[in-house]
């Protein structure tokens, strides 16, 4: 049965044009590919947004003041470990033609991490905290090891024509496994909760669901994505962190990658925002119940699958920057509106918009790196574009945060000033030359 859902010639892989995939790349491939990020999602979706983090700051913590600054402070933790290691461990997989081998460990990783926080309600006190923010930094880091490594398969699949259909393809496919996750969570916690049993009991079981999730579906990517590099260890007789610092010293060769690094700060430190605080903004700003929070998350998650499955396309056809630009447009005026509406039918209408803006804009952006990284340095590349990412992933919430805490609690000013990062992204990408960099990518002149 798997067998015949995998073949070209598959209804669910049938509106993939082989145009788009690099020549001798199969369909089963991109399949194979694209199912990591059905994997993965579900661990942002139920682990960070929807249901452990909330359990720590009431269950665990109890709601102590210290309580949301102790979450953050500890995936800013985790982010900090990636931004240090992974572009060097990016390097070290490029000279050894291992990112498929590192994908496995990091995998197995995170998907212990997260069945660990399952172990975390039955302890009291301090050691529970402890050990949550413990498996939190543990679990968070190997997923973002494993977001990068996947990712710098991408060039190896689609033509640099293909880059954006192929990215949004699997990042809405990621979508479509974190609402799956999701959705198995939230039925199990109403089920539960009908039953008067209490959240130290459904966590667990939620945390489990997410690991088992995770780890069977990412052993379709390992049964069928090949590792298609080759060892470049002898290369300049170098290792990985040299292989590095010579990548920072070229850095003018490639400018326009490394304009788009620093776009990628800004914009997506305004991804991470939404990404984080998009319900607590809901409840406390606009007065959305809990169960209507749910149904928000499920929506916006929908209609990020269906930004990033049509944006790819579109993606190709205007041109990536371009395409990217659009999307920034659509995050500000998402920004613009959640501050000014005091409805939550108006509120609906700004999480329609931020939905479709995020699934294409962190598929446009991982897009535009696949176009820009040197063939032979894909998982370096996907390294320092991770690197950009997670400090994102600190200083969007953080400048929320201190925004915030200087208005007295005045979280629309907040929401206002996120846009912001937005307009930076955009000024920041207008620099950019896909053609140019393309070419400095492709340029294979030895180095000094």
């Amino acid at each position: 049965m798997l067998r015949g859902v995998l073949t070209a010639k598959s209804p669910a892989l049938s509106f993939l044009s082989t145009s788009a995939l690099r020549s001798g790349v199969r369909k089963r491939e991109v399949f194979g590919w694209a199912m990591y990020d059905f994997a993965n999602s579900g661990y942002t979706t139920v682990v960070i947004t929807a249901v452990f983090s909330a359990y720590f700051v009431g269950g665990l913590a109890h709601g102590a003041h210290w309580a949301t600054l102790a979450w953050t402070s500890a995936l800013a933790v985790s982010y900090a470990i990636v931004m240090i290691s992974m572009p060097a461990l990016g390097a070290w997989a490029d000279l050894h033609a291992a990112k498929k081998r590192l994908l496995m460990i990091v995998t197995a990783g995170c998907v212990v991490g997260t069945a660990l926080l399952a172990w975390t309600p039955g302890l009291s006190g301090n050691a529970a905290i402890a050990m949550a923010l413990l498996f939190i930094v543990v679990s968070n880091t190997f997923y973002s090891y494993g977001e990068s490594l996947t990712a710098a398969f991408l060039p190896e699949l689609a033509t640099a024509e293909g880059m954006g259909t192929v990215s949004g393809w699997g990042w809405g496919f990621g979508y479509i496994g974190g609402m799956l996750a999701l959705g198995l969570c939230l039925g199990y916690v109403l089920w539960a909760q009908a039953r008067g049993l209490p959240a130290s009991h459904f966590v667990p079981v939620c945390m489990l669901v997410t690991a088992v999730i995770y780890g069977l579906a990412a052993c379709v990517t390992f049964w069928l994505l090949p590792e298609r590099a080759a060892p470049q260890a002898t290369r300049s007789g170098q290792g990985a962190w040299q292989q590095l610092r010579a990548t920072w010293r070229e850095a003018r060769r490639y400018r326009d990658f490394v304009w788009l690094m620093a776009c990628t700060v800004c914009y997506q430190g305004g991804v991470a925002v939404a990404i984080a605080l998009a319900a607590i903004y809901a409840e406390q700003v606009i007065g959305f119940q809990p169960q209507e929070t749910m149904v928000l998350i499920f929506v916006l998650n929908l209609a990020a699958a269906g930004g990033a499955f049509a944006f790819g396309y579109v993606q190709d056809r205007l041109g990536h920057r371009l395409a990217l630009s659009i999307t920034l447009v659509g995050w500000i005026a998402v920004c613009l509106i959640a501050a000014s509406v005091t409805t939550k039918g108006g509120f609906w209408v700004a999480a329609a918009i931020a939905g479709l803006a995020m699934g294409s804009s962190q598929s446009a952006g991982r897009a535009m790196v696949g176009v820009l990284a040197p063939p032979r340095q894909l998982a370096e590349f996907f390294g320092l574009w991770s690197f950009a990412t997670r400090l994102a992933a600190i200083v969007g919430p953080l400048a929320y945060g201190l925004v915030t805490w200087a208005t007295h609690g005045n979280q629309r000013v907040a929401i206002l000033a996120t846009s912001v990062l937005f307009v930076a992204g955009l000024l920041l990408l207008l620099p950019v030359d896909m053609q140019r960099g393309r070419r400095a990518a492709l340029d294979d002149a030895p180095r000094d």
